[in-house]
């Protein structure tokens, strides 16, 4: 697992052509492949973020390539990230408490 050190943000593009702005909350590893995990402002309720992953692929001959985004389409696998995601979440908020006392 590998948190971003720098606020980076990435644009997607949906099946409809509609192009989103994304913040990247962090790259997790499940299962040996690497899954970005992206925040969306919900605009139907503002303040509130919208939670994405993506299949992440890298060039492993190309380190300057720019990565590429797959679509979960396997419930298995989408459930396997979301669950390593809440681990990750956990992981935060006890980082925080610790850093607390």
């Amino acid at each position: 697992m590998q948190q971003p050190e720098e606020e980076m943000s990435v644009d997607i593009e949906l099946d409809d052509g509609t192009v989103v702005h994304c913040s990247v909350e962090t790259v997790l590893e499940v299962n040996g492949k690497d899954y970005i995990v992206l925040g969306h402002e919900d605009e139907k309720h503002p303040g509130e973020t919208e939670i994405w992953f993506y299949r992440l692929i890298e060039d492993p001959e190309d380190e300057n390539a720019e990565p590429e985004l797959e679509v979960i389409e396997s419930d298995e696998e989408y459930e396997a990230v979301e669950e390593r995601f809440d681990e990750y979440l956990d992981e935060l908020a006890y980082d925080e408490l610790a850093d607390d006392q």
